[in-house]
């Protein structure tokens, strides 16, 4: 698969502070690669760095390839966490201003921006200055000026900041549609929920440091631990439950239901398969529930940095 951004054993002190300490990451063409970790992480020096905000101290940076050249700064377009537009411009002026710095004639701008506007049912913001828009009406903007000139790299920092469920929606399905348009995205942010529905690669810092990467399935399958959620229905709960723990590790889980049940995650040793499980458990009781529990972004999050920081 190849890859649209590489980034080889970047390191950026600022003083005897080491904010970023020789990471590497590869971000393959139309994914969207989630950039995870702590405040204070790393984060958002790397994406700077990618921006060239600011520079490595040592390593290297490729874009297509290419080594990253100020000339690419028309390939990428950059959602900043902290929102850069001038509240006393008006939207449409600032639009086709931030528009045309990205290359794009003043006519070709405003085609696109009306296209958007329209998109989003916010034409009657064209006259309206910043200062009067809400702070989710502010970012429907931005996020329209980052997109506008079509970039090969896109970076969200934090995109469904301010946005109420819906437009978070409406926003997240525009995300998955550039993907499908070909787009590559670089995606930050703490709403783990947003990582698995939209993530197709992650990385996780964590003191300067990158800690783990990698394909988000192949993470989850990495961080499986072979146990089973599992709902059953029987008239001897007890003894159907001392005789399951005579034969394998068990514990309480916690799922809602509608029928009384017993709850049980069962984790199986190496020698017994799904199967073992499921064809002992059916001569014991009414299996209603049987689940492999896959971990999610979240609790992979926290397990490793808990981890990495004892």
């Amino acid at each position: 698969m190849t890859n649209v951004l590489e980034v080889q054993h970047a390191t950026k002190r600022f003083g005897t502070f080491t904010a970023l300490n020789d990471v590497s990451i590869q971000v393959p063409k139309g994914s969207v690669f989630g950039l995870l970790g702590p405040n204070g992480a790393g984060k958002t020096t790397l994406i700077r760095i990618i921006n060239q905000i600011t520079y490595p101290d040592q390593g290297k940076v490729f874009l297509d390839g290419q080594p990253l050249e100020p000339q690419h700064i028309k390939d990428i377009g950059y959602l900043p966490e902290e929102r850069g537009l001038y509240k006393s411009m008006k939207v449409g002026e600032q639009a086709l201003y931030l528009a045309q710095l990205k290359g794009l004639s003043k006519t070709e701008a405003r085609e696109r921006l009306k296209y958007w506007f329209d998109k989003f049912e916010i034409s009657h913001w064209w006259n309206k200055k910043i200062q009067e828009l809400s702070k989710g009406m502010a970012q429907k903007v931005q996020f329209i000026v980052t997109v506008l000139h079509r970039p090969k790299l896109l970076i969200f920092d934090e995109p469904f900041s301010g946005f109420d469920p819906i437009n978070a929606t409406v926003i997240k399905d525009e995300i998955l549609q550039l993907r499908e348009e070909g787009a590559t995205i670089i995606f930050s942010t703490h709403r783990m929920e947003s990582v698995e529905e939209l993530c197709d690669h992650i990385a996780l810092i964590n003191k300067s440091k990158k800690i783990l990467d990698g394909k988000l399935t192949d993470v989850k399958r990495a961080y499986k631990s072979n146990t089973f959620e599992v709902g059953l229905m029987t008239d001897n709960a007890a003894g159907i439950l001392e005789q399951i723990k005579s034969k394998f590790k068990v514990s309480p889980a916690d799922f809602r239901t509608i029928d009384e049940q017993l709850k049980l995650n069962i984790t199986l040793g190496k020698e017994d398969s799904p199967n073992d499980l499921l064809g002992y458990l059916s001569g014991q009781a009414q299996i209603l529930r049987f689940n492999e529990v896959i971990p999610g972004v979240n609790e992979i999050f926290i397990k490793t940095i808990t981890e990495e920081n004892a």
